[in-house]
């Protein structure tokens, strides 16, 4: 895929831009290397180059700064951090209006790809080629159609499916229409996604390889389905037996993992392990590759907040460079190891204070946020430790911290809760640190990341088919599945030598019952298993709990006094309305902007 991506992917996605967003742009001139037409489409090189693309596409949304803003900020789990809130990252904030340009990022990179996709499926059953490999292209075409309508949906709503040649047809003339003000065109949405990804399940190749997870497979397209099912009974056109059917597609794949090549690890800790990133729990991920930007599609390395480049690494660290002194002294300086301090996004209180509560038992925060900073320099002495020792230890709880201090023998500096960043204090911008996406493969610290980004994970089948089986009314089925992952985050490495503790601990986060089954409970069981995965925003959202959830848990911050009902949807991008023929655009765009 390396070499593929790297050098037809641009041609192929230039050559199938959704027209009747582009038309306008009169001045844009193109100078290609090759000159396609839809002939190449009709050959079998073509569909294999189209799908490639498709597949490349998603690299613009997941890891990139505009993906990872409108997926994570404003959300109860993360607050702008202080270098987010001086670039008035408006998603977080509230401030969205059409003009934003992180919301550019799944519009602007969607409709190429579904009209790509479109064609797959248009032309490929005339294509003579091996039938085994043409099925499987079909498949990854109405896979990706399915999944790059369901981001749209998920942040604007209803979309157009007549892109100027008629529904789901694939366009390739000049179209400065917008089909949007179409009769039950959510429904329609919601169906074409579901009847994709059903497709998907029944002809994608069914056991994911060892070394797999980055094609997609039919576990992966059961995983969208059943998600697809879930939000579509959240909405405004839901159908009568759509909880039922997400825990069917969920069930599905938990009931059948050795026959797709899936399986819950052992330790939460190896999930996002760097070098694991292949693992039997990771059902997808959109590829990357370690080395040169080059082979990611970042060509512009002087700019890595732009394009296909993976920023995740990077986005959500807090500042431990010259920020706060130990005897005056500050001994931490950025390296990779500890990633860029680009502090974008940080915690919430609700977050490390409620959500992981229990840090004892539960494995999944020391796993998921880094809590602790070595010293790195030689300003070490200078603070009165030695390179390679503690510099900063971020403690859970203010009562620790004190004991610690208490003590008068650390001489590293102990951070606690009551003085982890907040918009309130700027001061100190030393906060848990999202560890998922550590990459230290790359050259510098400020270099964007060449580790794959997880899209789809088993964890998450078994907490959709949870959330659809209290929805349905069956709270015993949910419970048996939850405590799956419960008794899973209870174990740590070291626990391995010592079963009788394990055990305790397994009995602690186990001890729940039927009545604990709500869909808040696996919301905040989602946070834990899944925090920072670039799914809390839709998640709320499409959940009809952004509000509430904002309102409620991000107390005194930036997010919770602005945002509204509204919010649920973003606007509809501005250069999209002004590319339209019809002069009264604002029937066109969402409610609140």
């Amino acid at each position: 895929m390396k070499k593929i991506f790297s050098k037809i992917t641009v041609a192929m996605l230039s050559f199938s831009i959704l027209l009747f967003v582009n038309s306008c742009q009169k001045k844009l001139i193109e100078k290609p290397f090759t000159v396609f037409t839809t002939d190449y489409l009709k050959t079998p090189a073509g569909l294999q180059t189209s799908v490639v693309a498709l597949y490349s596409g998603m690299r613009y949304m997941y890891g990139p700064n505009g993906a990872l803003n409108t997926t994570n900020s404003g959300t109860d789990e993360w607050s702008l951090g202080d270098q987010g809130a001086s670039s008035g990252l408006d998603c977080g904030a509230y401030n969205l209006n059409s003009s934003n340009g992180d919301i550019l990022t799944p519009w602007n990179r969607s409709f190429n790809n579904i009209n790509l996709a479109n064609a797959v499926i248009e032309f490929a059953p005339d294509v003579q080629m091996d039938a085994a490999a043409k099925a499987t292209i079909i498949a990854e075409a109405h896979f990706f159609r399915a999944f790059y309508y369901f981001i749209l949906v998920q942040q604007f709503g209803a979309v157009p499916l007549d892109l100027g040649s008629g529904d789901f047809a694939f366009n390739q003339k000049p179209f400065q229409g917008f089909n949007r003000l179409v009769p039950d065109l959510l429904k329609k949405n919601y169906q074409l996604i579901i009847d994709d990804f059903t497709y998907a399940t029944q002809n994608l190749p069914t056991k994911r390889p060892a070394n797999g997870g980055f094609y997609a497979y039919k576990s992966a397209a059961y995983h969208l389905l059943a998600k697809a099912y879930l939000f579509r009974g959240y909405s405004s056109v839901k159908q009568t037996g759509d909880f039922k059917s997400a825990w069917d597609a969920a069930k599905y794949v938990i009931d059948n993992q050795a026959a797709l090549g899936t399986a819950l690890l052992t330790d939460y800790a190896d999930i996002h392990k760097e070098g694991n990133d292949y693992n039997a729990e990771i059902l997808y991920s959109v590829e990357r590759i370690q080395g040169s930007p080059f082979d990611n599609e970042t060509n512009d390395v002087s700019n890595e907040f732009s394009g296909k480049a993976n920023m995740s690494c990077n986005w959500y660290n807090a500042n431990y460079q010259n920020n706060v002194s130990i005897n005056g002294a500050f001994p931490c300086d950025r390296v990779i190891q500890y990633m860029r301090p680009l502090r974008q996004l940080c915690p919430n209180p609700w977050l490390y204070d409620s959500a992981f509560a229990d840090k004892i038992n539960d494995s999944r925060y020391d796993n998921t946020f880094r809590v602790v900073w070595l010293a790195t320099n030689n300003n070490a002495a200078a603070s009165g430790i030695n390179t390679g020792d503690t510099a900063y230890y971020l403690v859970p709880s203010k009562a620790y911290g004190d004991s610690l201090r208490a003590l008068g023998t650390k001489k590293y500096r102990i951070i606690d809760p009551t003085q982890f960043y907040l918009v309130s204090r700027p001061a100190i911008q030393l906060y848990p640190s999202l560890k998922k996406y550590d990459d230290t493969k790359r050259a510098v610290p400020n270099d964007a990341s060449g580790r794959p980004y997880v899209v789809s994970k088993l964890s998450e089948v078994y907490l959709l088919a949870a959330e659809a089986a209290i929805l349905d009314g069956r709270p015993g089925d949910a419970l048996t599945l939850v405590k799956v992952l419960r008794k899973r985050a209870a174990y740590r490495a070291s626990l391995a030598s010592n079963p009788t503790l394990l055990a305790q601990r397994e009995a602690v986060m186990t001890n729940i019952t039927n009545s604990d089954m709500t869909v808040d409970f696996i919301m905040t069981e989602r946070s834990r298993e899944l925090c920072g995965e670039s799914l809390r925003w839709p998640d709320l959202a499409c959940r009809n709990l952004l509000v509430e959830y904002v309102k409620n848990r991000n107390r005194n911050l930036v997010a919770a006094p602005k945002v509204q009902t509204f919010h649920n949807l973003r606007p509809i991008p501005q250069s999209q309305l002004n590319a339209m023929n019809d002069p009264d655009k604002a029937k066109y765009q969402n409610p609140g902007y």
